[in-house]
């Protein structure tokens, strides 16, 4: 190939891809976005009253039916067992506890292993910050102790005939600095997401599921993003029985899928004082109606098994879908939602997730507090902060220690109790 010809596939090169970044960046209309404070009949919400007894339990309702599917509520008979406790875990500072959640109080019956770190630094009970891993407990820490998850997994490192070996201890400890939430005065919750629904298509018969099949075989059925977040508020069933944790102030962190499954839990679990998104994409934060990136095709085919079978019809209608993220955003309000983006992560569409937070923020204006602050996406590496947060970095589809810093930042402003 002659210097001139690749010259001229990397200008070639160079056009698609500015174009591409345009067309990500440029301003869409909005004009077929629903409104937020819009009730179904037409009418406009104007009172923080009208939007606890009406809107919000409309909005509540439509997303339960047309996407996330039905979940059950707290299990009966579910028990909690400590199996294991260290007091001189992460070199002293934290205490590490690991506990099995039997959801009907049978040992042989559905179940979850939470690791838990506690800071030994507190007096006092701690507030936490609770979130499903991708890989296993063992793989946000190389110590040896920590369980080795027995449940499916992934065609990944360390995973032989879809179980995880020794080889996956550690490997996801970069998205978990466990000692730098524990020297910021968090506790720590994490489970594995596979111990509540296998990410697989033929789901339904491990995990949860079984324990609620009539919530299957129908349109708006109990679906796995739902099962995640339903996994969610399980956890902070237990942290409410243990002392060492301040259970009126935890938070709920998800990366990526998970970060769908963080955001859904944060809207329907008013426990959860605050909600941290990390890069959650289509089905998370981003506007389907910003059709850049992952859209309603792609979730419907290549992971069917995550939304309900009524969310299947809106398949190539994203920007005429009668719904979008920022309602479900708006569940949350007025409590504080984080939501990041990456520079290099356009599968999540960083405008797209922006514009999901800016388009929640009338409702949090509604309810008295500052939404978020901008109506413009911040340059990189420049949070900007209301009771909704937003940043953009640099990098790709991750989560990273410039991120926790933000999080952490944003924790210490409105998720740390006053200090008795």
């Amino acid at each position: 190939m002659t210097k001139y010809k690749k010259g001229f596939i990397a200008i070639a090169f160079s056009i698609v891809l500015s174009t591409f970044y345009l067309s990500l960046f440029a301003q869409q209309p909005d004009n077929n976005l629903p409104d937020v404070l819009t009730m179904a009949n037409g009418k406009k919400v104007t009172t923080a009253q009208q939007w606890y007894t009406k809107r919000r339990p409309e909005i509540l309702a439509l997303f339960k039916k047309e996407m996330y599917g039905q979940s059950p509520g707290k299990p009966a008979n579910m028990t909690f067992k400590v199996f294991d406790e260290d007091k001189n875990a992460l070199g002293g500072k934290a205490t590490r506890k690991q506990i099995t959640v039997y959801f009907n109080g049978q040992a042989d019956g559905a179940q979850m292993d939470i690791l838990l770190y506690v800071p030994n630094s507190s007096k006092y009970p701690v507030p936490a910050i609770v979130g499903l891993n991708f890989d296993g407990n063992q793989s946000v820490n190389i110590d040896p102790a920590v369980k080795l998850s027995t449940s499916w997994f992934d065609k990944t490192k360390g995973v032989v005939n879809n179980r995880a070996t020794d080889v996956s201890r550690g490997v996801d400890a970069s998205q978990w600095p466990l000692e730098t939430i524990i020297d910021r005065g968090y506790a720590v919750a994490t489970v594995y997401r596979g111990d509540i629904a296998p990410d697989h298509i033929d789901n339904l018969n491990e995990g949860i599921f079984p324990m609620y099949p009539e919530l299957q075989n129908r349109p708006d059925n109990f679906a796995t993003v739902g099962a995640w977040a339903w996994g969610l508020s399980r956890i902070l069933d237990y942290l409410e029985t243990d002392k060492a944790i301040d259970s009126k102030h935890v938070a709920v962190f998800g990366f990526s899928r998970l970060g769908k499954a963080a955001l859904w839990a944060g809207a329907t679990d008013q426990r959860f004082t605050l909600v941290i998104s990390n890069e959650s994409g289509a089905g998370g934060a981003k506007l389907f109606h910003e059709t850049a990136g992952e859209g309603i095709r792609r979730l419907s085919t290549k992971f069917p098994f995550w939304f309900c079978s009524n969310f299947k019809k809106y398949t190539d209608q994203d920007s005429i879908l009668p719904f979008d993220q920022h309602m479900v955003i708006s569940l949350v309000a007025p409590r504080p939602i984080y939501i990041a983006s990456a520079e290099g992560d356009l599968n999540s569409n960083p405008k797209g997730e922006f514009m999901g937070a800016l388009k929640a923020s009338p409702v949090y204006k509604l309810l008295g507090t500052s939404g978020l602050p901008t109506t413009t996406m911040p340059p990189v590496n420049t949070p900007t902060v209301g009771r909704i947060a937003y940043h953009i970095r640099p990098g790709k589809h991750d989560v990273t220690d410039y991120d926790w810093v933000q999080y952490l930042n944003f924790a210490d402003q409105y998720l740390k109790p006053t200090k008795p």
